[in-house]
């Protein structure tokens, strides 16, 4: 029988934690100040997260600032990046496409997927669209792998071979 997608999510990000340095926190404050939740995951390839707009992510015109889009994409870029590399990674670039405003009250779903992955990079692309499906934004970024933030297994320690 194969795992619940979300269950699977859940015991990467728990495997990944317990490789992390200490203070490491996933997923990552941002992602849970913009009130983020997981939705779909396919094993290191896509990641769909949805974000309510809340009433201080608007811009004078009761829409959500573009800026706070962009950060709902980098909040989906990041963890699938983490789990896709299995370490942390950081943001090199983030470029994104306005397609339609998105109203107060609303909520925008985001997946992003893995287009490319490399020994040091990741290409990432996403789409987000509003609650009646309609395309909001694009977005594409190149994430940088983060190898020197995970724990080395020190010489003293016990080997995991019999």
């Amino acid at each position: 029988m194969e795992d619940e997608p979300l269950a699977v999510l859940e015991r990467e990000i728990q495997d990944l934690q317990t490789k992390a340095a200490a203070g490491h926190t996933f997923p990552p404050n941002c992602f849970v100040s913009m009130k983020a939740e997981f939705v779909r995951y396919v094993s290191r390839t896509s990641l769909t997260v949805s974000f309510p707009v809340l009433e201080e992510s608007l811009n004078p015109l009761r829409k959500m600032q573009g800026g706070i889009l962009s950060a709902a994409f980098d909040n989906t870029f990041g963890p699938l990046s983490y789990l896709a590399a299995r370490c942390p990674c950081a943001t090199l670039d983030l470029h994104t496409q306005f397609i339609r405003p998105v109203d107060a009250g609303d909520t925008i779903t985001v997946t992003a997927r893995v287009l490319s992955q490399g020994p040091d990079t990741l290409f990432l692309s996403a789409e987000a669209v509003n609650r009646r499906k309609k395309l909001v934004a694009t977005c594409c970024a190149n994430m940088i792998i983060l190898r020197q933030y995970f724990h080395k297994p020190s010489k003293d320690a016990p080997s995991e071979q019999g």
